[in-house]
């Protein structure tokens, strides 16, 4: 049984610094299309707008480790669980009649994998990502828990470099949950200890995380 809190917007952690951010107040959506267009596909940095406020972050070395294995660990249970996956990376997602959009650190299709397999997916006519993963270590100034709720987004991770958070969508508006419903199976602890183990030996982390899922699921 997954059980719930209210959510709450989780600080950022200060001891590091994850991103570099700047903000940009009263900008139009078009502005913000245009800048889009402007900006080359090769760029490092991310995204993120909501009703004229326009976060461009740059992502630094924590940043990326956490986010890169992240996307490992969900990978290694959707194998695992033997599920499919669409991953989605940071896509840019506009959604122009809610004057939102963003590039999330990751998303993915996984419910709903089979409805855009095969396919680039249009934000205008599917389904958002049935997970997104932000990784926020300083300060943003976007409330991402109202932002992505408004998108309709399922689940939705959040992880400031020492807490992990997870959102379940209900009646529009997140709460807080102690076990992914993606991955109900999955202890919070498995992933705190993924990331610890990554910090030596990225494959070794890998290996216990397969070694500790049959395990749990040989000695039932």
């Amino acid at each position: 049984m997954v059980e719930s809190i209210t959510a709450s917007e989780p600080p950022a952690t200060q001891q590091n610094q994850g991103e570099q951010r700047v903000v940009f107040r009263g900008i139009s959506w078009d502005t913000y299309e245009q800048l889009l267009l402007i900006l080359p596909q090769s760029r490092g940095s991310r995204l993120t707008y909501d009703r004229g406020i326009l976060e461009i972050a740059m992502p630094l070395e924590d940043h990326e480790f956490f986010r890169c294995l992240i996307e490992y660990f969900i990978r290694g249970l959707v194998e695992l669980m033997d599920l499919s996956i669409k991953t989605m990376g940071s896509t840019t997602m506009n959604y122009p009649q809610l004057q939102k959009g963003a590039e999330p650190d990751n998303a993915y299709y996984i419910q709903n994998q089979a409805l855009v397999k095969g396919r680039n997916v249009d934000f205008s006519e599917d389904p958002p990502p049935d997970l997104v993963v932000e990784v926020d270590i300083t300060h943003t100034d976007i409330a991402k828990n109202q932002f992505y709720a408004a998108l309709g987004v399922p689940e939705f991770w959040r992880f400031n470099g020492k807490v992990w958070r997870i959102y379940n969508l209900k009646s529009g508006a997140y709460v807080e949950v102690d076990r992914s419903p993606t991955f109900p199976d999955v202890p919070k602890e498995w992933l705190y200890d993924f990331l610890a183990m990554a910090k030596e030996d990225e494959i070794g982390a890998m290996r216990k995380l397969r070694e500790r899922w049959h395990d749990k699921f040989n000695s039932n």
